[in-house]
């Protein structure tokens, strides 16, 4: 299992329609083949800050969601309400203590 890591900024106006959206369609994402779990963050310090974070049990799993029409719909309207270009880093969980 790895884990996806999404930094997303957006602008201070937009994110009451950012969030709508993830509302919407969290459950479809998190319904898609091999994804084990996802969570949304928001920045304590600076609010227009979010990260998302998502567990993949294969890095084709992610591939496949990211070739996804339903990546195609998230991304077209998710991209049109940024501030600033996101950043992802795909890191291997190493250890976990719950």
């Amino acid at each position: 299992m790895f884990v996806r890591i999404v930094k997303l900024s957006f602008h201070q106006e937009n994110i009451p329609a950012f969030l709508a959206n993830f509302e919407e369609i969290k459950e479809k994402i998190r319904a898609s083949k091999g994804n084990r779990l996802l969570e949304l963050y928001q920045d304590k310090n600076n609010p227009c800050i979010f990260f998302t974070y998502s567990y993949w049990e294969t890095e084709q799993d992610l591939e496949d969601y990211r070739n996804s029409a339903l990546f195609d719909e998230v991304w077209t309207f998710t991209k049109k309400l940024f501030n600033d270009k996101p950043e992802a880093w795909s890191v291997d969980k190493l250890a976990s203590l719950i």
